[in-house]
C-alpha cells in the first residue's frame, strides 16, 4: 500500500484522492439511513437532524436535491398521492417504519403510443425551486463532497407503466418501452442541465440509478439492456461529463457481469457492491477492475447491521476498507439505506472503524 500522503485531510480532499485513486488519510464514508433511523440517532446523541449526525460520524458526501414546489403533494381520497415524476404512491407500516410502495401503475391502460402521448402527468423540471438551490446547497459543498440525486429511468419507467407490462412491452411493443423511456431521458437531462448550470460549483457527483438485477442474477438480457436501458443512461451521463463531474452509478444486485457496459456509460463510481448479491467478490472486483473504476458502499444492511454484533461489523468493515480501499478509489457506506431495526451501536462501530 503506498503512504498516505498527509495525516490530515479535509472531507472534499479525502474523497477527491480516493476518487483519484490515490491513498487519502484514511478512508472516506458516506451515510445512507432511513428517517426513522436519523430520528433514533439524533435523539440518543441529542442533535437536531441529519447534519449534525453527518458530522458526529465525520461523514465526507452528502446527498443533494432542489426543493420541490409540489410538496406536500396533494393526498387522493383514498389517502394515495401523485409525486413529482407522476408516479401513483401510498403509505405501508411496518413495526420499524414508514415506507412508500406503488398504489396504480398511471399508463398501465395503454394500448398505443397516442395514449402516452395525452398523459398529463410527465414530470417537469419547473416543478422545483431552481433560484434558491444554490444557496441551499453551499453549505452542504463547504464541507463534504455533494452528490445531486437524479437519473432513475428504467425504475421510473416500470413504476409508470407496471413492471410486468413494461417487461412485456420490451418484447412485444418496443415503441411503448422506447417511447416512456425517451421522455424519462429528455426529462433527466434537463434536470441535470439545469442543476449543473445554476449551481454546478457547489455539485461535485452526479449520482444516477436504475436497478437491472436482482441478488441472483440480471433482470433482462444484455442485449435489452443495450436496447433499452443503456443508450438513456449515456445521454444523461453526457450532460454530467460536459459539466465535468464524476458520476455515481447505482444499481442493486447481480450486476458483475455487466460493469464493462456499465463503466463505458461513462460511470466513474459503482455502487452499492451488495455483498450478498451472486459474484459479489470484493477482492476480485478490486483486481479487476480497481484501476480505473472506483467502488463505493460494499456494507451489508440485509443481515450484517441489523442481526451481527458490533465486532461482526468492524470485522466487516476493516475488510472492505483494506480491500476496496488499497491505493484509494473506495467510498466507504452501507449497500443501501440502513433500516430502523439496526441497533445504535452497529452504526456506531462502523464509523469508529472508518474514523480511526
Amino acid at each position: 500500500m503506498r503512504p498516505r500522503e498527509r495525516v490530515t485531510m479535509t472531507s472534499r480532499e479525502r474523497v477527491k484522492a480516493a476518487l483519484e485513486h490515490r491513498q487519502p488519510d484514511r478512508c472516506p464514508v458516506d451515510f445512507w439511513a432511513v428517517s426513522e433511523l436519523v430520528e433514533r440517532l439524533a435523539a440518543h446523541y441529542g442533535v437536531a437532524g441529519e447534519d449534525e449526525l453527518l458530522d458526529i460520524f465525520q461523514v465526507d458526501m452528502q446527498f443533494i436535491f432542489p426543493d420541490c414546489k409540489l410538496m406536500p403533494f396533494p393526498r387522493e381520497p383514498d389517502g394515495t398521492w401523485f409525486d413529482e415524476m407522476g408516479v401513483h404512491r401510498r403509505e405501508v407500516r411496518n413495526s420499524f417504519c414508514v415506507y412508500e410502495e406503488y398504489a396504480s401503475s398511471p399508463l398501465g391502460y395503454a394500448e398505443e403510443v397516442e395514449d402516452l402521448q395525452r398523459y398529463d402527468r410527465w414530470p417537469s423540471i419547473d416543478n422545483f425551486d431552481w433560484d434558491t438551490f444554490a444557496e441551499k446547497i453551499a453549505p452542504a459543498h463547504e464541507k463534504r463532497y455533494t452528490k445531486l440525486y437524479s437519473g432513475g429511468l428504467f425504475e421510473y419507467a416500470w413504476a409508470l407503466r407496471g413492471y410486468e407490462q413494461f417487461m412485456m412491452d420490451m418484447v412485444e411493443s418496443p415503441e411503448i418501452a422506447h417511447y416512456i423511456m425517451e421522455k424519462l431521458c429528455t426529462y433527466w437531462c434537463a434536470f441535470v442541465e439545469k442543476a449543473l448550470t445554476v449551481a454546478g460549483d457547489h455539485i461535485d457527483v452526479v449520482y444516477v440509478y436504475d436497478d437491472i438485477a436482482s441478488q441472483n442474477s440480471l433482470l433482462m438480457s444484455p442485449a435489452f439492456l443495450e436496447e433499452f436501458i443503456y443508450p438513456y443512461h449515456r445521454r444523461v451521463n453526457a450532460v454530467a461529463k460536459r459539466f465535468g463531474k464524476t458520476i455515481i452509478y447505482h444499481s442493486c444486485g447481480a450486476v458483475v457481469p455487466e460493469i464493462p457496459r456499465i463503466a463505458a456509460l461513462p460511470v466513474d463510481v459503482l455502487n452499492p457492491l451488495q455483498p450478498k448479491a451472486a459474484g459479489m467478490d470484493f477482492a476480485m472486483l478490486k483486481r479487476t477492475y480497481g484501476s480505473t473504476l472506483c467502488f463505493h458502499g460494499g456494507i451489508c444492511i440485509q443481515e450484517l447491521m441489523p442481526f451481527g454484533t458490533p465486532e461482526q461489523v468492524r470485522a466487516a468493515a476493516r475488510r472492505a476498507v483494506s480491500v476496496l480501499g488499497e491505493n484509494g478509489g473506495y467510498i466507504m457506506c452501507t449497500a443501501h439505506y440502513m433500516q430502523n431495526d439496526t441497533p445504535i451501536e452497529n452504526v456506531e462501530a462502523l464509523y469508529d472503524v472508518s474514523n480511526r
